[in-house]
């Protein structure tokens, strides 16, 4: 569909705050078609953290390769735009900054390949947020789960209907493919008691894969939303029971060459794999300011859940932060580092951008990881590196370690982000947890 269409009515113009909410202002489809290659002066930045009240105006430029109709409301179309300031570029707005880092992987002669397995829970208010709560207090009983329901921590790749939803997560995938021309690979329902989905989602580049992630995050509430569901991306809604994460998969390429592959490698994968591995264990604490930005974030980062906790690499090993698919031996193509310990609740465009400039940094300094973990690091982690215990903390490290983005982050963006992670840290820890309140009541 193009902007000229006769049956259009209205244009949504899309882009994202420093803390990743998606952002939506909607303006008439003539007024679009009129102004879509100058731009709309229709943003107040400092509304959204973006800017102070003395200088707050931006203008969206709509990137029109991004220009869809709404397949559920075919009347309105969306197309995401580039935040610009009456002196050019906004030094601020997060797709500027993937746009850097897609520029910046090109200039040391490499193509950026990336994929997200994208995960979060759907449910409604009378049966997903009720009975997980009921399933923890069957928990060391001997009572079964009612029937048709998912046992505890069973609910991997479920079929349906005990699966109640999967027809929800075909229509995301579908409209998704169809409707957004993002091609969605697999689906399914994850581990955790009820409700809890993955996408799985690959691009090209730091901006694509980016702009993909957050218009997978659009779709799914609308399509839930619809449904009478509620799209969920907290890291970890739910206590005693598995959280979402955003695994990176990453691989470097040059001519149409997977330069991850290595078929004679132990792992499958090349020494500049291993260097880019080495700068993620490097970097990975101050990291995660942007892979898990938020005080929930670190309610997922516990053992036992399959979340990691510990910096360190292996081969098909779903308890280290970083692991090599065993796929990597099978096909060259598919050689690639997943990186676990982020979640949902980044702005894809820093933490995509901040992931890929550790693992450069470690190629240019040939930092070495040394040796893949062999077992489960749950159980004896040694001297490992740990990520932070909290937001913080993270924020913390962050202040210390960032010089390896400085090739692409610009200044404003850095110290704009650590004061408003201090802010919402601050704010936060103002407040008890209901936990607290059986844990205390007593004393």
């Amino acid at each position: 569909m193009e902007p000229g269409d006769s049956d259009l009515r209205w244009v949504e113009l899309h882009f994202t705050d420093l803390t990743g909410i998606l952002r939506s202002v909607a303006v008439p489809a003539e007024t679009y078609r009129e102004r879509r290659d100058k731009g709309f002066w229709k943003l107040d930045g400092s509304s959204v953290g973006l800017a102070g009240i003395e200088d707050s105006d931006f203008l969206i430029l709509p990137i029109h390769e991004t220009f869809n109709r709404l397949p559920w409301s075919p009347e309105r179309a969306r197309v995401i735009g580039k935040l610009y300031r009456h002196d050019g570029r906004s030094r601020v707005d997060p797709r500027f900054i993937a746009e850097r880092a897609d520029e910046y992987v090109r200039d040391q002669g490499y193509e950026v390949m990336l994929g997200a397995e994208l995960e979060f829970f759907l449910f409604n208010s009378l049966e997903y947020s009720i009975e997980p709560l009921n399933q923890y207090i069957r928990i060391g009983s001997e009572e079964p789960p009612p029937a048709g329901s998912i046992a505890y921590k069973q609910g991997y790749e479920l079929a349906s209907p005990i699966n109640k939803v999967w027809d929800i997560l075909v229509e995301i995938g579908s409209v998704l493919r169809k409707g957004f021309h993002i091609d969605v690979t697999a689906i399914h329902h994850e581990v955790a008691t009820a409700g809890q989905v993955e996408l799985n989602i690959p691009g090209r580049g730091v901006a694509e894969e980016a702009d993909n992630i957050q218009t997978a995050k659009y779709v799914a509430r609308n399509i839930a939303a619809a449904r009478s569901y509620t799209a969920v991306f907290l890291p970890k809604p739910f206590p005693m029971d598995n959280g979402s994460g955003m695994h990176i998969h990453i691989s470097l390429w040059r001519n149409g060459a997977n330069l991850f592959s290595d078929p004679d490698d132990p792992a499958g994968i090349s020494q500049l794999a291993r260097y880019f591995i080495g700068g993620l264990i490097e970097h990975g604490r101050s990291l995660a300011a942007f892979t898990n930005p938020t005080v929930n974030s670190y309610r997922r980062l516990v053992p036992g859940y399959e979340a990691p906790i510990y910096l360190v690499w292996g081969i098909g090993n779903r308890s280290t932060a970083i692991r090599i698919p065993r796929a990597a031996h099978r096909s060259p193509g598919a050689a690639r580092i997943e990186y676990r310990s982020p979640d949902p609740s980044a702005n894809p465009y820093l933490a995509l951008a901040a992931t890929l400039l550790a693992g450069l940094d470690g190629i240019k300094k040939k930092i070495d990881p040394g040796d893949p973990y062999p077992g489960n690091v749950y159980e004896a982690a040694g001297g490992a590196r740990v990520l932070p215990r909290s937001l913080w903390e993270a924020i913390d490290e962050l202040e210390r370690d960032n010089e390896y983005l400085r090739p692409v982050f610009t200044q404003e963006t850095l110290e704009l982000y650590i004061e408003t992670k201090k802010k919402e840290a601050m704010m936060l820890a103002q407040y008890p947890a209901p936990a607290e309140y059986y844990y205390y009541i007593n004393i």
